[in-house]
């Protein structure tokens, strides 16, 4: 007899169980890989939901480590903002934060010392919005306590770690009919958003394949006392999978429909060996006895590789390593009927057959003809505040201006619960030989009528920047 959700769950939300108790010790994961299954409907569909218009938003931010900082100071210039929360373990980034927005009207109280100081701020009945940039490991709870609170959250990638904490977030957004939008800034860079739009216009034809990767050297970083708290980081990497996997799925499963016409169906997930990880940490210990915990047990491979299939039969992959000496690159492939498109290296590039790519001149009267709307009203200045090029204060902008003037979001809960499961998820086939392992439908069949995402700007109003 197949498993229910719930007993799948108990058995997929071992994968998480070393972090969430603190723990390093080596990823359990199920020896041989399990059905998701839902045996439960959907309470209310929040694909395509627009919650009530708000004149002003109001916004505590919570996690002002190293992603919350830049947040808070590109949330203050946009018009319609109120922020009234800051809120990090340490009262000294607190302080920080505080003081990157001295001079502007905004005079959020702070909040600091206590572990769990966080739903005091949730509790408050002066916010809209939680913004979360905390640990993953903290990202589900605290997302779901303040949408247990009346507040919408966005929430830092991934949203959750683990099956259990997917579906809790997916439940609890279709009860309390709060958004949860998972903070995927690389749906707003330049160039995803240009092939979004002409995959919308169908200059790609049909969508055959797409890659996208999170290759990015931090091996130094990983290891660095001091700069991610209690090396929360460093903890993650025991888990042996693709565990960041949104920042190159998320523009592709946009481009797909994914959860809006097709469904990831299935993945396979196979990691190299560890060539790194592990002799970096035995060569710290040496040094320095701080190191000694890390020293002992397995780390991630590498690279992984993870492949995923669709309901429509569509394929894609999604590379993951951040040890290799190797170039930075967020691997952006879009492979139709019609056309090709490929980001990293930079510049983006399109071709329309195998003779090669477009040249320059082809490239910027393809970008005038398909900018679009949103990069043609902030796009210059979304350069000039910046956030990774100016991506972050798109995504923060667009966020504000879709909560003000009452437009569904562009990335629901089913997109930050179907997108974090795939690290859980490959977890388990690397364990199991890259066995094949079903993705959930987190819809639960909504998927088949769902609207496809279309980042169209509000048509009864919109929201300014008050500075540059």
């Amino acid at each position: 007899m197949a498993p229910n959700r719930r007993d799948f769950l108990k058995i997929g939300g071992l994968a998480g169980m070393a972090t969430l108790t603190g723990q390093v010790s080596a990823t359990v994961v199920p020896k041989q890989p399990q059905q998701a299954l839902s045996t439960t409907e959907q309470k209310f569909n929040m694909s395509g939901y627009a919650a009530p218009a708000l004149d002003k938003v109001r916004i505590a931010v919570i996690g002002l480590g190293n992603r919350g900082p830049g947040a808070v100071e590109r949330l203050s210039k946009i018009e319609g903002v109120e922020l009234n929360a800051l809120c990090d373990l340490r009262q000294e980034r607190v302080a920080h934060a505080q003081g990157r927005i001295r001079e502007t009207e905004h005079q959020p109280e702070s909040y600091s010392g206590d572990g769990d100081i966080w739903k005091k701020v949730c509790e408050r009945d002066d916010i809209d919005l939680i913004y979360i940039a905390t640990p993953w490991h903290l990202h589900t709870p605290m997302a779901l306590y303040a949408m247990q609170q009346g507040k919408h959250a966005a929430v830092e990638v991934p949203a959750a770690i683990t099956l259990e904490e997917c579906w809790q977030l997916v439940e609890t957004s279709e009860s309390t009919k709060k958004h949860c939008m998972m903070l995927e800034n690389t749906c707003y860079d330049f160039f995803e958003l240009l092939t979004l739009n002409m995959a919308r216009q169908g200059f790609f034809g049909e969508i055959i394949h797409g890659e996208g990767a999170y290759i990015h050297e931090l091996l130094e970083s990983n290891f660095s006392n001091g700069r991610y708290w209690d090396m929360w980081r460093l903890k993650q990497n025991r888990r042996n999978g693709s565990l960041y996997p949104t920042h190159g799925l998320g523009p592709i499963a946009q481009l797909m429909n994914v959860n809006r016409g097709d469904l990831m169906e299935y993945l396979v997930s196979v990691s190299s060996a560890d060539f790194m990880m592990a002799d970096k940490a035995r060569e710290l210990a040496e040094e320095d006895d701080f190191y000694s915990r890390f020293a002992d047990g397995s780390y991630r491979g590498n690279m992984n590789n993870t492949t995923i299939r669709t309901k429509k039969g569509r394929t894609i992959l999604i590379q993951h390593d951040v040890t290799s000496p190797r170039p930075y690159s967020r691997l952006h492939i879009v492979s139709g009927t019609k056309a090709y498109a490929q980001k990293y290296p930079e510049p983006g590039k399109i071709s329309l057959g195998h003779e090669g790519f477009l040249s320059e001149s082809e490239m910027k009267k393809l970008e005038e003809q398909f900018q679009p709307p949103i990069v043609q009203r902030i796009g210059e200045l979304a350069k000039q505040i910046g956030g990774h090029g100016g991506m972050d204060f798109l995504m923060d902008w667009r966020l504000i201006d879709c909560l003000r003037n009452g437009i569904p979001l562009d990335q629901d809960v089913y997109d930050a619960a179907a997108w974090s499961a795939v690290g859980p998820l490959s977890e388990q086939s690397v364990a199991n030989r890259s066995a094949s392992v079903d993705i959930p439908d987190f819809t639960r069949g909504a998927w088949q009528k769902n609207t496809p995402v279309d980042i169209e700007l509000s048509k009864g109003g919109t929201t300014a920047i008050l500075t540059a």
